[in-house]
């Protein structure tokens, strides 16, 4: 059907019906500042403005422009190069503009770009899904992130008929309004507390809690008894920079979402592929009920999707009455790059090379730091790592505002003449891929050492 994306796979026709439609939940568009706050002086006698410091933080923080990218370097249109650690916020996990990958775009388009009909590219990326992600029995592509975590929840709504849903303080689901509370990331790093243009109607049926508190998790299925469809979060967090979940947190919220009929939701449009080839549920060996992913699934392209229990998605049009469509959803450009970016990722001691070289690269930015004297702390897990200018640890959003954003601002902006891009913005994570050599991350914290002692 065209602009729905329906594709059932050629083999099991009968056994497993997989919906398909068709990595950022765009990411990519966020705006590239560090943080930035307007400084106003008001007297009641002299009337005065100033926005001295304001202009000090934009011009420490403000975006380069990027002319190309080949690996895990880039080049500016001024044409100084960096080694990349945004990795367009997350899908180049093989690098950026990877041969093969090019190779099978350039053959593809020899067949078109989109056809607003089902496409067997589509059949073979669900069942590469499939079998990689636990939670997957079905699977539908959408066109970005944000597109799945919208469509992921009007499912969840649907199948529960509960209309509640609990989310994380500074995680971040898409821009749509009802995830735009409390959601970290840009929003963090602009200081804005929610979104002008989201009415308060939209996120009234929206709980939050701090990540990895779950006697708050406990008191909100207390106050709201009945009325939670899902609680959906990051599972290891990437818009407050960098957080994991403690021991305990995953699994309890594991046991609290089934003792009262709620879905679990996985965000795993960061982490998916990227901690393991099945993701945060592999890694930790917690299965949601439904998972949303992006980025890595289009290698680079635009790409989301969601799925999860066959019971679930089965509610999904059109095989079931939960509307949901896309012109360009499974459109076989973003289906050929998530493919060959899957082969690529099932290769022997992929994830053992991405956990070595991000170990050596985060452990040496730490060294340095505490070395020119500065507060730090930080951590990894395979290709996705952080780091916060405070003493730590981390546990939530809270704990990562207290992080000198002003020196973190210094930090990127001296890195960015060093020839290294991170995230400009001490809320986000830092991404490592097959691209990255061992020159890389030693160029890299030969420049953090000279950096800190500048600071």
């Amino acid at each position: 059907m065209a602009g729905i994306g329906l594709s059932w796979p050629s083999s099991n026709f009968t056994d497993r019906p997989k919906l398909t439609s068709a990595i950022s939940r765009s990411s990519s568009s966020r705006c590239c500042l560090s943080s930035v706050k307007m400084t106003v002086s008001v007297d009641q006698k002299k009337k005065t403005f100033t926005l001295e410091k304001s202009e000090q933080a934009f011009n420490a923080a403000k975006p380069i422009i990027i002319d190309s990218v080949k690996g895990s370097h880039m080049w500016d249109i001024d044409g100084n190069e960096y080694i990349d650690y945004v990795g367009s916020w997350g899908p180049a996990i093989i690098g950026h503009a990877d041969d093969e990958v090019l190779a099978a775009l350039a053959e593809t388009m020899k067949k078109g770009t989109s056809f607003g009909a089902p496409c067997l590219l589509e059949n073979v990326l669900a069942e590469m899904v499939i079998s990689a992600v636990p939670s997957i029995e079905m699977v539908r592509f959408v066109n970005s992130g944000t597109e799945a975590c919208m469509g992921v929840l009007r499912l969840a709504r649907a199948f529960t008929g509960k209309t509640k849903l609990i989310k994380f303080e500074g995680c971040y689901h898409g821009h749509a309004d009802a995830f735009l509370v409390k959601a970290g990331s840009g929003v963090a790093t602009l200081g804005l507390p929610d979104s002008p243009g989201v009415p308060k109607a939209a996120t009234s049926n929206t709980l939050t809690a701090p990540y990895n508190d779950i006697a708050a998790i406990e008191e909100l299925f207390k106050t709201h008894k009945g009325e939670i469809a899902a609680v959906i979060l990051e599972p290891v967090v990437g818009n407050s920079g960098f957080i994991t979940p403690t021991p305990e947190f995953l699994n309890s919220i594991r046991s609290i979402t089934k003792e009262n009929d709620t879905l679990l939701i996985f965000d795993e449009v960061m982490t998916g592929f990227r901690l393991a080839y099945g993701g945060a549920q592999e890694y930790y060996g917690i299965t949601p009920d439904l998972t949303t992913l992006g980025k890595i699934i289009g290698g680079g392209l635009p790409v989301g999707a969601y799925g999860g229990r066959r019971d679930i998605m089965e509610m999904v049009a059109p095989a079931g009455p939960m509307y949901q469509a896309g012109t360009l959803s499974g459109n076989p450009l973003a289906m050929t790059a998530g493919i060959h970016t899957l082969k690529r990722l099932q290769r022997s001691g992929t994830y053992e090379y991405l956990d070595k070289i991000t170990s050596q690269l985060i452990e040496g930015i730490l060294d340095a730091g505490k070395k020119g004297g500065h507060a730090i702390c930080g951590g990894y897990i395979s290709g996705m790592f952080g780091f916060f200018f405070t003493e730590g640890p981390v546990y939530n959003f809270e704990d990562a505002k207290k992080s000198d954003t002003a020196k973190f601002a210094k930090f990127y902006r001296g890195m960015l003449e060093e020839g290294v891009y991170l995230a400009p913005s001490q809320f986000e994570a830092g991404f490592t891929g097959l691209a990255h050599t061992p020159e890389d991350i030693q160029r890299t914290i030969d420049a953090a050492e000279k950096v800190f002692r500048q600071l």
